[in-house]
């Protein structure tokens, strides 16, 4: 049996670091009693892309190291949509902003509150660090990239969540050791312990680990990316 790709939406979910090198946060939220996927778990901010995503203009890309990692198993077209779905649903889920100052003349509709805060989307600071597929038999099947994104690198009120939708409730800033006391998914807690691992150290991943499960089986890989090009 193959995977129905049809029923698998690529998804976007951004983990925030804070006194990364002191006392390091992260940005957490609880999920609905009532959501149709991973109700009551305390998650990171994240969602599905979106068909307009691709459209969206960048003011800054990601790391080239980081859009070859995404390109690996995957449409490289993809890349720049998966980009811009972090940095929405960031902004929707907590308010938080990842972009730089600019002024943008004729924003799309789900983009109008984003851009009246005087900022465009950018997305240099995002680091791929991990992706996982749901596996065969859930509600509903993701594949999802996870960013890992600096807190110094966020141009808002790192407390401020006033302009977050209710998707996700209680908010908060969890210490990175105290994280696995959550109700969380499975899959939240292998990334964490990628976050651990990485919590200091300042630059993008070489190999991005990839959590493959398909009808046939379930893969852990390395993502190390297609040879360049040129």
């Amino acid at each position: 049996m193959t995977i129905d790709k049809s029923q698998i939406r690529n998804a976007s979910t951004v983990i925030v670091l804070r006194d990364r090198l002191d006392n390091p946060q992260i940005l957490m939220g609880q999920r609905g009693a009532k959501a149709v996927f991973m109700p009551n778990k305390f998650v990171f901010p994240g969602g599905a892309v979106d068909v307009g995503d691709a459209d969206v203009p960048l003011a800054g890309g990601l790391p080239d190291l980081c859009a070859n990692r995404l390109a690996e198993d995957a449409d490289p077209v993809l890349a720049h949509a998966i980009a811009v779905a972090a940095i929405r649903e960031l902004w929707e889920e907590t308010g938080l902003i990842l972009g730089q100052r600019g002024i943008w003349e004729t924003p799309p509709p789900d983009w109008e509150s984003f851009a009246a805060t005087g900022h465009v989307p950018h997305a240099s600071a995002l680091q791929f660090t991990f992706r996982a597929l749901t596996p065969p038999g859930r509600p509903r099947r993701f594949d999802a990239r996870f960013f890992l994104v600096d807190a110094n690198d966020i141009s808002s009120d790192l407390d401020n969540f006033d302009a977050a939708s209710d998707e996700l409730s209680h908010l908060q800033w969890v210490p990175l050791s105290e994280a696995r006391s959550f109700d969380m998914p499975f899959i939240t807690e292998v990334v964490l312990a990628e976050v651990e691992a990485r919590a200091k150290d300042l630059r993008p991943p070489q190999s991005v680990p990839f959590f493959k499960n398909n009808d046939e089986e379930s893969l852990f890989l390395r993502l190390r990316g297609r040879p360049m090009e040129g």
